[in-house]
Parts: C-alpha cells; structure tokens; sequence
C-alpha cells in the first residue's frame, strides 16, 4: 500500500510541476522578462530565450507531462490492481483520475499564472535542460504539426494594448491622470501630419527681403512671433527667417537703413504630408525651430514650429507674449482637429 500511496503522489506532484510551469511561462509579461535579462541574471537570461522560442519548450513540457499522466497512471493502475484486487480497480481509477484533474491540472495552473514571475524563472533553466533533452522527440513533434502551427508571429504588444494598460493604470492610481493623457497623446505624433499642426498661410506674418528695416519697422514690431517669415516678391517666395529680436537690436542701433535679407537666416521646407514625430527629429537634427511647409506643387501652405508639435503631447504653450484671446481660439481649434482626427480612426 504504501509504494501505491508513493507512485500516486510522484504522478500528481510531477503533473502538477508541468501544468504551473507550462502555465507561468504562457502568463509571464514577455516585456518583464526582457526588462529582467538586462541584469544579466542567468534564469532571466534563460527565460528570455525560452519566451522568445516557446515551441520546444512547451512541446518538451507537454511530453513530461503527458509521460505522468498516461505512463504513471498505467503503472499505478497495475501496482493497485495488484493491492486492491479487481474490484476495487474501478473506483480507484476514478478517483485517481479526479485528484489528477484538480491536484495536477487545475490548481498549478490557477497558482502558475498567478505566481507566473516566480515559478518562470525557478523553473527557466531546468526548461532549458530538459528542451535539450527533448530535443530529438520534440523535433518529430515540431515537423508532424509544423503544416497546423505556421503562421505570422505574434507581436509583443501594440499601441492598443499600450493604451488599454494606460488606462488600467490610470483607473488602479498607478499612473496619474495627466501623465495617462500624455502618453495617449503620444502616439497621436506619427499620426498627425504638418499641415493639421501648421499655422496656415492666410493668416501668417511675413516681411519682404528688399525693404529697409526703416520700411519694416512697423510689421516687425507689430509681429507677436519671435521668427519671422522672409519673402521676396510674393509668400511663395520664402527667403529664410529673420528673428525678430536681431531685426529690433539694428534699429535700436541706427541700422534704419540696412535690408532685411541681410539679417536673414536660412529656413528648412517640408512636405505638407511629413508626420510630426519626423518633423520633431527634423527640428532636432538641424536644430531649427521653424520650419516652411509646402504642398505637393511647392507652394507655400504655411509654417509648423518645434512649439507646434510638442503642444500635440503637453498641450497649448503659453509665453508672457501671447495675447491670451487668441491663443483659446487656437488651442480650441487645435483641440477640435485632433479630436476628429481621433475619433474618425
């Protein structure tokens, strides 16, 4: 009796190794586990490669456990056939088979994925042990169900599912609700294009090249920006930008007469079509914060700054300089752009 009591307890403790293993290392964050390797820790350094191929691990695991379940249950059947005689074999099959579902499948299961950090990585080399094992009969596995298993790799998350954690974030007080709505908002950057960012050619402030700082006086100190747009003969003509507190220094100096172009600074185009998270590497790159934007027959559609973009993530930027009744017309503006933009996805 008692080597009958051993056997049973071998198979329910080996089937329930397998069942939590098999479902910790399904349950465990594949973006944790990369986050783990980092410190260079052997498990986790051996986890991450088991998440990264799971078939042969899992098909190793399934022959283990398939090996208590079918193997051990035989060789118990025969140990208490011989105990307990045949009529009492029935019974004690049914039993058996009940202690196996809940003691080897349903509760290592339950406490494998609840426990799936843990018990992954206790168990990532002693996996990787019993992979190489396995390796021959796992491959026969691997070539007979390859025709059912093909298929296009899953990705390890997607901006949905990044969105949806935010918000899972937000609802448990992990993540304020300021710092949600700034990551939601950005990835609205490769998203949106120049031309629903830009301030459109109808209502820019532009001086022409040729004239004197004298003639252009008035306009440069009317204009609420800091950069000014340049101009030759028409707005399609853009020279460069002139800042506009060079062009205030050389009149304060008596340069009344100098021309404009000749404080003029080189200005960048882009596409109407470019994304903001490009136009904000652009900015980066060439360390501007301006830029022209042009449509597709090269006329010009009107000007995005490095403010414009970062106000798609933090929202309206507001200087001592900015007259407040038009900056709530825009922010308004801008907000409504975004939210149709949004909702028509």
């Amino acid at each position: 009796m008692f080597l009958l009591i051993i056997a049973v307890v071998v198979v329910i403790l080996g089937s329930a190794t397998c069942s939590s293993v098999e479902a910790a290392l399904f349950s465990v964050s594949a973006l944790r586990v990369r986050q783990l390797a980092q410190t260079n820790n052997r498990s986790a350094v051996a986890l991450l490669a088991i998440r990264e191929n799971m078939n042969r691990p899992i098909g190793s695991i399934v022959v283990l456990n398939n090996i208590f379940n079918i193997v051990g249950s035989i060789a118990i059947a025969r140990v208490a056939e011989s105990i307990l005689g045949d009529a009492a074999i029935g019974i004690f099959s049914g039993v058996l088979t009940f202690l196996i579902i809940i003691f080897g499948e349903i509760i290592p299961k339950t406490l494998g994925e609840r426990y799936a950090e843990t018990i992954s990585l206790l168990a990532a080399i002693p996996v990787t042990a019993l992979t190489f094992v396995f390796t021959p009969l796992v491959w026969v596995i691997e070539k007979v169900t390859a025709p059912f298993t093909k298929g296009r790799k899953r990705q390890t998350t997607d901006e949905t599912e990044i969105k949806f954690l935010v918000n899972i974030g937000q609802q448990e007080g992990i993540i304020a609700g300021d710092e949600a709505e700034m990551i939601e908002k950005v990835f609205m950057l490769n998203d949106l294009t120049a031309s629903e960012l830009m301030t459109p050619r109808t209502t820019l402030t532009y001086i022409r090249g040729d004239l004197s700082l004298r003639e252009s006086k008035r306009e440069i100190i009317a204009s609420q920006h800091t950069r000014i747009i340049v101009v030759g003969e028409s707005i399609d003509e853009v020279i460069g930008v002139a800042l506009k507190d060079e062009l205030l220094t050389a009149i304060v100096e008596g340069k009344q007469e100098q021309k404009v172009d000749t404080l003029t600074r080189k200005v960048s185009f882009v596409p109407e079509t470019i994304k903001a998270d490009k136009l904000l590497k652009s900015f980066q790159k060439a360390r501007e914060h301006l830029a022209v934007v042009v449509n597709e027959y090269g006329v010009v559609a009107g000007v995005v700054t490095l403010e414009d973009v970062l106000e798609v993530v933090t929202g309206e930027i507001v200087d001592e300089t900015d007259r407040i009744v038009d900056l709530q017309a825009t922010a308004k503006k801008k907000l409504e752009r975004m939210l149709q933009f949004r909702n028509s996805r």
